[in-house]
């Protein structure tokens, strides 16, 4: 692996068991990432959040795994045990849940909660502790962070949330971030700013991106190159550039469903989820 390639993905698969057999989810998936931002699009369950928690191994029996190799700088992240996971987990990759607001603990002080982040990781003093904290919650975007350190998260608005979560995850500095849907409960102009915070750092600290997302177009504004995803297999992988210009029939099917400010059509078109082939 080079030095700048971050994470391998060959012949991903997940499945889970039913009342006859086991049914594979992710079916066979392969991707690699360097220090760039990737977006993996799709409709929901397509298999894109379930991929992004299995390189973490955050998907339990009766959840199965395998992989033909899953590797992150060079570290075997199948052979690794649950003590291993947590020396990899937030120190060389962070992961944004979905509403990663409602991820914080709801009775302790947000200062609190990001110094424990912090902690967990590293041997620092209180004051050093207080200072990044401090620094990182200016990164972030977030105004009087002497203030906000003190608050709980009943009292900050749903912007600041997903801010003060991605400084939680930002903070023990990691290699890769993994951010699933995080401004999918946001209004549009939060949305905008979230996502320019989580562009400004990735791009400031040299990290990896996996933004996971539904929104085509969000996707290709914040993104380098853009897997699509459809019944737990990739269709389609483009430049996020080039979308416009995608070929498969999934692909374009999504965005000729996507509406326009402008808008002149009656009725938007529906996909058809049979078609496998190109017409």
């Amino acid at each position: 692996m080079s030095e700048d390639k971050l994470l391998e993905v060959k012949n991903l698969r997940i499945s889970f068991p039913t009342t006859r057999d086991r049914i594979e989810v992710v079916k066979g998936i392969s991707f690699d990432l360097g220090r760039e931002k990737l977006g993996i699009v799709g409709e929901s369950g397509s298999g894109k959040s379930l991929t992004g928690r299995s390189i973490l191994k955050l998907i339990r029996a009766p959840g199965q795994v395998t992989a033909d190799k899953l590797s992150f700088k060079n570290i075997d992240l199948l052979a690794q045990n649950e003590k291993q996971m947590r020396n990899i987990r937030g120190t060389k990759i962070s992961m944004i849940m979905q509403d990663p607001k409602f991820s914080l603990n709801p009775v302790m002080t947000i200062g609190a909660q990001i110094s424990e982040s912090l902690n967990a990781h590293n041997k620092l003093s209180k004051s050093e502790v207080n200072q990044r904290v401090i620094d990182m919650l200016n990164d972030v975007k977030i105004n009087d962070p002497e203030r906000v350190v003190k608050l709980y998260p009943h009292e900050v608005s749903g912007g600041m949330g997903q801010r003060i979560m991605i400084a939680m995850m930002l903070i023990p500095q990691p290699d890769l971030l993994i951010a699933d849907e995080p401004t999918s409960s946001l209004d549009v102009s939060v949305q905008a700013q979230v996502l320019n915070v989580i562009d400004d750092l990735i791009s400031k600290k040299g990290m990896g991106l996996i933004l996971i997302s539904h929104d085509l177009v969000l996707t290709s504004r914040y993104c380098d190159r853009i897997l699509v995803m459809k019944s737990g297999e990739i269709v389609e992988e483009c430049k996020a550039s080039e979308l416009a210009n995608a070929k498969h029939p999934y692909t374009r099917g999504l965005l000729a469903a996507i509406p326009s400010l402008n808008e002149t059509r009656d009725e938007l078109p529906t996909l058809n989820r049979l078609q496998k082939e190109p017409i």
